[in-house]
């Protein structure tokens, strides 16, 4: 499921895209701060630079090419300063504006942000609201026809100021329900996409709040309270598939007939969040596109944009970025000592340390569903993952399936697990005396008198967690299927060799 990560991002480049938005300009003038005003009680800014970046639907418009993604942005510009620097932006970066309409009726959306020593003081908003006039909106609709049915994916990214009108939005619904792309909406409303045919929508925690009317969620973590509401926000959206991002908290992505998927993100204050939705939706519509399965696709564009939120202002995540995030090897440590001395400032900083080991054979939803349970009991998750020698003497001949390498690989794609550390030893003992964690997780098809290393954990001052096991998920159960299959297989063959025409 997971293990073919860099796979789906290597076609990326191969996929058209379709975006349909509002552009913006995102403007920052930055400086320095050392006095007040005399007019008035307000801190005086000496600007030092300005930085102009493409903004809202431009934004996912640069994050979509810079991904690789073959890029047809639509939409519309006042015919003023701020719609040539946008134009020019998205041209440096890889954008073509040949779907970039100018109104002289319009101006250009802008937010001004005015910065002091890395904090945002305040920020100005500009532009036309209102819908775009008929003649522009027929140009979208023709383009947008003539788009479609070429496009490996169509992306909607409506902030509410007038390029997505009810006739263009009719236009979707008519050109989806002929053609079935991926279709993934980033609305501001996204009730008004309820009957197109969304492939996925994306949401933050505050617009689904407003979807679910909802105003107070009674002090719960809010990935909790939306676990909750699975079933509602995909009433209410009518998409196949719904992404909650939650800034620095990752994101919670519901599907239907299948459990809640959590991803996480490195804490980050939420000034830097800026245009890390537009990163999540244009790697959530590619990695769609490339047919990965939903978890992959949540991991995919929680990485992107866990990219972005590491860097400064409105930005975006490449390719190449989004490739290194999945360099494994960054997860992995060999030596158990040189792990605990990396987890010593963490300590000092009150993180709490979570255990698990197992020998994740095939990963299945079982192993997904308790390793992110046990992220959620501290802030850091190790995963010991047994050697290939110990699998055998734990699992018999024939195991593991697939080798220490090739298991890690697919475990470090997993935004819970922090890190990763293969150990030789039938139990954990080691490793627990090396590490302390705080808490050790366990499957509740285990009890304490099966785990030999339960005493050290308890002298250590650390607790056990046995978590819900889900047995129609084990990896045993797995392989006695594929058993039972090709039994089914065997018995047939000789019925079939000896049908008519077989055998020729």
């Amino acid at each position: 499921m997971l293990k073919n990560l860099q796979s789906f991002i290597k076609l990326f480049p191969q996929l058209k895209v379709t975006l349909i938005g509002d552009a913006m300009l995102d403007i920052y003038l930055e400086g320095t701060s050392n006095r007040l005003c005399r007019e008035a009680p307000v801190p005086i800014v000496e600007v030092e630079r300005r930085t102009d970046q493409p903004g809202g639907a431009a934004n996912t418009a640069v994050n979509l090419a810079g991904l690789g993604g073959q890029v047809n942005f639509l939409s519309v510009v006042g015919g003023d300063t701020e719609g040539a620097i946008l134009q020019e932006c998205l041209k440096a970066k890889g954008v073509s504006t040949a779907g970039l309409f100018v109104s002289r009726q319009r101006r250009t959306l802008s937010k001004q942000r005015i910065m002091a020593a890395g904090q945002m003081l305040v920020r100005f908003d500009q532009g036309s609201e209102g819908p775009v006039e008929s003649k522009l909106e027929q140009a979208l609709i023709e383009r947008l026809s003539a788009l479609y049915e070429q496009s490996d994916a169509i992306v909607i990214s409506d902030y509410g100021y007038g390029v997505l009108t009810p006739r263009v939005i009719e236009t979707i619904e008519r050109l989806q329900a002929r053609f079935r792309k991926v279709l993934v909406a980033d609305a501001k409303d996204l009730t008004a996409y309820r009957e197109v045919g969304l492939t996925a929508v994306k949401p933050n925690f505050q617009e689904a709040l407003r979807l679910l009317k909802v105003s107070d969620w009674g002090g719960q973590a809010r990935a909790d309270f939306l676990a909750g509401q699975q079933e509602k926000l995909l009433e209410l959206t009518g998409a196949s598939l719904v992404a909650v991002t939650l800034d620095c908290e990752g994101a919670l992505v519901f599907e239907r007939g299948q459990p809640p998927y959590r991803t996480y993100a490195c804490p980050n204050p939420n000034s830097r969040a800026a245009g890390a939705g537009d990163t999540f939706a244009g790697a959530l519509t590619l990695a769609l596109a490339a047919r990965a399965e939903t978890p992959a696709a949540a991991e995919l564009a929680s990485a992107a944009a866990a990219v972005v939120v590491n860097k400064e202002g409105t930005s975006s995540c490449s390719l190449e970025e989004l490739k290194e995030c999945f360099q494994s090897e960054q997860k992995f440590y060999a030596s158990p000592a040189r792990l605990a001395a990396r987890l010593k400032s963490p300590r000092l900083a009150g993180k709490r340390v979570v255990f698990t080991n197992g020998c994740f054979d095939i990963l299945h939803p079982g192993h997904i569903n308790l390793l992110n349970r046990a992220k959620e009991l501290g802030d850091i998750l190790i995963v010991a993952v047994n050697a290939d020698s110990t699998v055998e003497k734990l699992k018999g001949p024939g195991r593991p399936i697939n080798p220490l390498m090739d298991r890690l690989k697919v475990l470090a794609a997993l935004s819970c697990i922090d890190y990763l550390v293969p150990f030789e030893d039938l139990t954990p003992e080691k490793l627990i005396k090396t590490l302390r964690p705080a808490v050790v997780v366990k499957g509740s098809n285990y009890r304490r008198e099966m785990m030999p290393e339960a005493s050290l954990v308890e002298a250590q001052g650390g607790e056990i967690q046995f978590l819900p096991y889900l047995p129609e998920s084990s990896t045993s159960g797995l392989f006695e299927r594929i058993r039972e299959v090709l039994e089914e297989i065997k018995q047939a063959e000789p019925l079939s060799a000896g049908l008519p025409g077989q055998g020729q």
